[in-house]
């Protein structure tokens, strides 16, 4: 199947500037067609290392350049990754305005890399997943088998490597999904494009499996996916941090782009439902409402320490949103012979070719009409340039049948949904099902119009009993949008101490003057002020409001919840002032991380738990470092204990110190305290020390950190 094109109006400013661009491209261009800038800037200073000027290019990555080309492609160095970006917009540019010297760049570029990578040549697989993608398209530009071949090439040489990079197995032997998450989606991406493209069933199995284990047990109720942001990617079955969660936004693209295509080959609207989960949570909250800013994760809780920003330093996210956004409207329809599908639902028009009995040419307009994602009533036009008879499939989304997801992953409570209605020309039909389409075949006239009615109400959501981080909580959603409570939103911003009943009423309401006009939902729950006991606590009632997941942090930073604690075991209490929390912290330079949140009190799994807030000092290795606190006026303090942040577990590079003490200030002087039984360093648990009682306006704790290694803190409490 193929999506059905669309049409833009065209811009000359914007042309022009493009074209300015690429005339550079063009001049950056080597003789034989290499192009990597960043490449050829380093190797003309080094020609020039005689010259005292400052080196153009500072990087801590420019080792991924050393050697000669290609060298550590099957490494870091995104050679082939930029090129392939390259021939996408090379090809975008040219079905766009009929220009050829971006895809001349382009071609001239992969005619380089035909010539050094291939059977009985370079057997490298790129680092970096992207390229084939671009070469597939090439060839669906060129009509040149030659750009397919080098893509299938590129798929079939990896089962040499890491796990990272997706190569420690050959793609037709993967059944489970590790590593980086952008970089297997992009893979899967080009072995579904080659599959459609060559009539191969090689990589069949793999697709499926792989997918289904994302789908099944590593993918987040936003259809996010890439739990971990150690290897930007995936953590294992049911490992789904919330407050950690990294889910990229590039990684949600790329999910989606793969899934659109698995509907493609096999026709199953399952695939189409998590294009919809993910587009209108996880990828959608990538992109600020003012449409310049931009989330690289997407966190399912905050504690007021996120929020988006206009640029990254690795900008890839931000342009993934624009040829994103740009290319939209192909996901809303598609055809197969004379089929014509309404895979998502938006206002919006499309214009077909049929055949009719006769084989002559008839063109069809479908055009919707809808207030969809806010309801679920769609008006689907139809009209043909004359009499014509097909089948019109229209997707009934899982949600509107009783599913969260296509497997167990996430279910709902009880489902309360109500039939989906057909009417064709106000009259009811009765369709038939297929593969999650209603499927209405008749002669279609001009004027003909489908009313479909998908109700919305509602619902809650519970994880698979195997998703630690979701036990005891409920998600809220309605319609294809998940719900999320926000600070500003509620009497109390706090809520991540928040306790909502599972047997709350709730109501929807449409608030038309609240960040553009949204529906939000609205219940009640329970501020937990103190525990008295592990089941019993001192509650404050509270009016509670929840906004769609994808426009939260559009008013700044906030406390942010996906998962609502309906049980106290799940819940932690409003934390208590202490001397800590009402100190001034300040930090060695270096510092990574918001230092208020050191004296939190948010409780510590384990050392290397990335759910605990922190703060760390890599990549300074073997140094001494501090944290101070300062408490405006003088106070006694006896006791100290710290948790430290160690990530051996998980690979990363800090570890706790060699040595650490607690520093008073006396007359503007920094004293050790004395502490008779010393200092002690222990992992994945509280370090309490005892020491004479000091009367001071400053404490601070000094780590020696041990060799080649940082260190970090994730609570400093002080009594």
């Amino acid at each position: 199947m193929r999506p059905s094109r669309c049409t833009n109006t065209p811009d000359p400013r914007l042309q022009a500037e493009v074209d300015s661009l690429i005339e550079l491209i063009q001049a950056a261009q080597e003789p034989d067609g290499y192009l990597y800038t960043w490449r050829s800037i380093v190797e003309r200073q080094k020609k020039n290392s005689d010259t005292t000027a400052q080196p153009i290019v500072k990087d801590a990555f420019l080792g991924w350049l050393d050697g000669p080309r290609w060298q550590n492609e099957d490494k870091f160095s995104h050679e082939l990754y930029c090129a392939g970006h390259l021939y996408e917009a090379a090809v975008a540019w040219q079905a766009a305005t009929g220009k050829r010297k971006l895809l001349d760049i382009a071609l001239k570029n992969a005619a380089l890399i035909e010539r050094d990578f291939g059977p009985g040549k370079l057997q490298k697989a790129p680092g970096h997943q992207e390229i084939e993608i671009g070469l597939v398209k090439l060839y669906q530009t060129t009509g040149e088998r030659r750009w397919l071949d080098l893509a299938k090439f590129f798929i079939d040489v990896r089962g040499y490597g890491e796990p990272y990079s997706q190569n420690h197995q050959k793609v037709k032997d993967q059944r489970v999904a590790v590593g980086h998450a952008v970089r297997l989606a992009y893979q899967f991406m080009a072995a579904a494009d080659i599959t459609a493209l060559t009539g191969t069933h090689e990589y069949d199995e793999a697709m499926k499996a792989v997918w289904d284990d994302i789908v099944g047990s590593q993918m987040y109720l936003t259809g996010g996916v890439g739990a971990t942001g150690s290897n930007e990617g995936f953590g294992g079955a049911y490992d789904l941090p919330n407050y950690s969660a990294y889910c990229e936004t590039c990684s949600s693209i790329a999910f989606l782009w793969w899934s659109q295509r698995m509907f493609q080959l096999s026709g199953d609207s399952r695939y189409l439902d998590v294009v919809e989960l993910t587009l209108f949570n996880a990828l959608n909250a990538g992109l600020s409402l003012s449409g310049d800013r931009f989330f690289y994760p997407n966190p399912l809780e905050s504690r007021k320490n996120v929020e988006r920003t206009p640029w990254f330093s690795c900008a890839c996210c931000p342009p993934n949103l624009t040829r994103f956004f740009s290319a939209l409207p192909g996901l809303f329809y598609a055809k197969q012979g004379n089929d014509l599908y309404i895979n998502q639902f938006a206002t919006s028009k499309t214009e077909v070719e049929n055949t009719n009995s006769k084989g002559q040419k008839v063109r069809v307009m479908i055009r919707q009409v809808t207030d969809f994602p806010w309801n679920g009533r769609v008006n689907i036009h139809i009209d043909p340039a004359k009499p014509n008879t097909f089948a019109l499939k229209i997707r009934i989304p899982g949600w509107a049948k009783g599913d969260v997801v296509p497997l167990d992953l996430y279910r709902f409570y009880e489902f309360s949904g109500y039939p989906v209605s057909f009417k064709v020309n106000g009259k009811v039909f009765p369709a038939t099902f297929k593969n999650g389409f209603a499927v209405i075949d008749r002669k279609w006239a001009a004027g003909d119009w489908v009313e479909l009615d998908m109700p919305m109400p509602a619902q809650r959501v519970r994880a698979n009993a195997k998703v630690e981080a979701d036990a005891n909580r409920f998600a809220l959603k309605r319609g294809p949008f998940v719900y999320c409570l926000e600070g500003r939103d509620q009497p109390d911003d706090r809520v991540l101490n928040m306790l909502v009943p599972d047997t709350a009423m709730i109501a929807p309401k449409f608030e038309s003057a609240l960040l553009g006009g949204i529906q939000t939902l609205h219940f009640n729950g329970f501020l937990v002020k103190k525990k008295t006991a592990p089941d019993a606590a001192d509650l404050q009632k509270l009016p509670l409001k929840a906004i769609p997941y994808f426009m939260w942090a559009n008013r700044g930073r906030d406390n942010m919840l996906v998962w609502l604690p309906h049980d106290l075991k799940s819940v932690s209490a409003i934390a208590q002032p202490t001397l800590a929390a009402r100190a001034s912290a300040t930090a060695s330079e270096g510092c990574q991380g918001d230092l208020k949140h050191v004296a939190d009190q948010f409780p510590v799994k384990n050392s290397a738990t990335d759910e605990s807030s922190k703060v760390h000092w890599w990549p300074r290795f073997g140094t001494t470092e501090w944290l101070q606190y300062d408490f405006g006026k003088p106070e006694q303090v006896g006791t100290a204990r710290v948790y430290w942040f160690d990530d051996e577990a998980t690979g990363g590079g800090c570890r706790v110190p060699k040595s650490w003490r607690i520093l008073y200030l006396e007359n503007g002087e920094w004293k050790p305290v004395y502490a008779p039984e010393g200092f002690k360093t222990t992992k994945d648990t509280w370090n309490e020390v005892q020491f004479e009682p000091v009367k001071t306006t400053a404490l601070r704790l000094e780590m020696q950190f041990q060799d080649g290694v940082s260190g970090g803190v994730h609570e400093w409490e002080v009594k």
